[in-house]
């Protein structure tokens, strides 16, 4: 199985749809695009992770939840979100890079599908990753290695505090 069969049948939750399927959400985010085609949008990938303590085994563990928007400049948006775990992030440095990471991988298989669904008509959408960082608090230090991280893979980097999508959106569901 490829990386693109992976995605296509990961689980998404959503509070509009419910549980989705990956291949389900690029339905929903081409009917929303179509709805009006002259808008504006932004597609937004955010990670947000939270150390957890597992209920059974008493063991640390990183709850790592990627977030999807779709946004209409101006009218509102829906967003998806999904959930993953780790165990072996130990620094702050290794969590800001696992959600940073989580995000680029999940964008450079998602948009191609996205794109291939559009089939060429694309509305004008802005797409962004954002990221966790800001520049108060301890993360401030990572902010160009980050930033370098995204801007390199041919992204647009947000951080905070207009990286929304990972530090209010994926937060919430953390």
């Amino acid at each position: 199985m490829n990386k693109t069969t992976n995605i296509i049948e990961e689980e998404f939750e959503s509070l509009t749809h419910g549980k989705v399927l990956t291949s389900d959400i690029v339905s929903h985010i081409k009917s929303f695009l179509e709805e009006d085609p002259s808008a504006t949008y932004s597609l937004v990938i955010g990670t947000d992770s939270q150390e957890r303590i597992h209920q059974s085994t008493g063991k640390k563990q990183i709850h790592l939840v990627t977030a999807l928007v779709v946004y209409r400049r101006g009218y509102g948006g829906r967003y998806f979100w999904k959930r993953k775990f780790a165990s072996d992030i130990h620094t702050l440095r290794q969590k800001v890079y696992e959600e940073t990471s989580t995000s680029l991988e999940f964008a450079s298989v998602f948009v191609p599908i996205l794109q291939k669904s559009l089939n060429g008509k694309m509305p004008k959408y802005n797409l962004e990753i954002h990221i966790d960082v800001g520049e108060h608090g301890e993360t401030r230090s990572m902010i160009k290695e980050v930033v370098g991280m995204v801007t390199g893979s041919g992204y647009v980097a947000k951080t905070k505090p207009f990286a929304y999508g990972a530090s209010n959106i994926a937060d919430k569901h953390t």
